[in-house]
C-alpha cells in the first residue's frame, strides 16, 4: 500500500529528507515536518528560498506521471520588485530566454497574469518587503516544465526579480489552507 501527502513546504527547507551532503549539516529537511513512511519522495522540488504545495508519495509511478513525461500544470504566485507592465506579462506568456546548466534555454509558453489584489496567505513571509525599497507586484505563472529556478529566471528576464514564490496549485490540487509546514496525508494524488 503506498502513501501519500500534501506539504506546504515552509521557506527554509531542502526539498529532501536527510543530510546526504556533509555542506548541508546545519540545514532544514522535510523529515523534520512529519513521521513520513519509509520510501517517501518528493514529486518535483522547490528550492530552499521558495514555499507552497509539494506532493509526497511512496509510488515512483504517480511521481512518474507528475514529474515526467506526461507534463502537469505546476502554478506559482510571485511577489515580485517593480510594477508589472502589460508588454512583460506578454513577454512571459510567449516564452523567454533563461540561463539552464550554463546554456541558453527558451522556455515554452505559459500562462501569466496579473495578481491584483495581492493574494493573502495564513502564514507569513521570511522577511517583509519594505515600501521603502519601491513597489512590489504579485503575478501568477502557470508552467508545464520545471526548469532549476525557472520561475525566478522568467521573473527576472523581464526585469522583475522575485521577493516571494509560492507554488499554489499542482494539476488540480491546489494549496489551499494548508498552514507553513503542515501535512495532509490522502488515499491518493488526483491531480487529473
Amino acid at each position: 500500500m503506498h502513501h501519500h501527502y500534501l506539504l506546504n513546504k515552509p521557506h527554509s527547507y531542502l526539498s529532501q529528507f536527510t543530510n546526504q551532503h556533509t555542506t548541508r549539516r546545519n540545514k532544514k529537511m522535510l523529515g523534520e515536518l512529519h513521521d513520513f513512511a519509509p520510501g517517501t519522495m518528493s514529486v518535483g522540488r522547490l528550492d530552499e528560498n521558495s514555499e507552497g504545495l509539494l506532493l509526497l508519495t511512496t509510488d515512483g509511478k504517480v511521481s512518474y506521471a507528475i514529474a515526467g513525461a506526461k507534463k502537469v500544470e505546476k502554478e506559482y504566485y510571485a511577489q515580485v520588485l517593480g510594477e508589472v507592465t502589460p508588454e512583460a506579462i506578454a513577454q512571459l506568456n510567449a516564452g523567454v530566454e533563461i540561463g539552464f546548466n550554463g546554456k541558453r534555454y527558451q522556455t515554452l509558453p505559459c500562462t501569466s497574469r496579473l495578481l491584483d489584489p495581492a493574494p493573502e496567505f495564513s502564514f507569513p513571509p521570511r522577511r517583509v518587503h519594505s515600501p521603502s525599497h519601491g513597489p512590489t507586484s504579485w503575478i501568477s505563472i502557470t508552467l508545464r516544465e520545471g526548469k532549476y529556478r525557472q520561475v525566478r529566471k522568467m521573473a527576472a528576464a523581464v526585469g522583475h526579480p522575485v521577493i516571494r514564490l509560492i507554488r499554489v496549485r499542482i494539476g488540480k490540487i491546489e494549496l489551499g489552507s494548508l498552514a507553513a509546514g503542515e501535512v495532509v496525508e490522502v488515499d491518493k494524488l488526483n491531480f487529473r
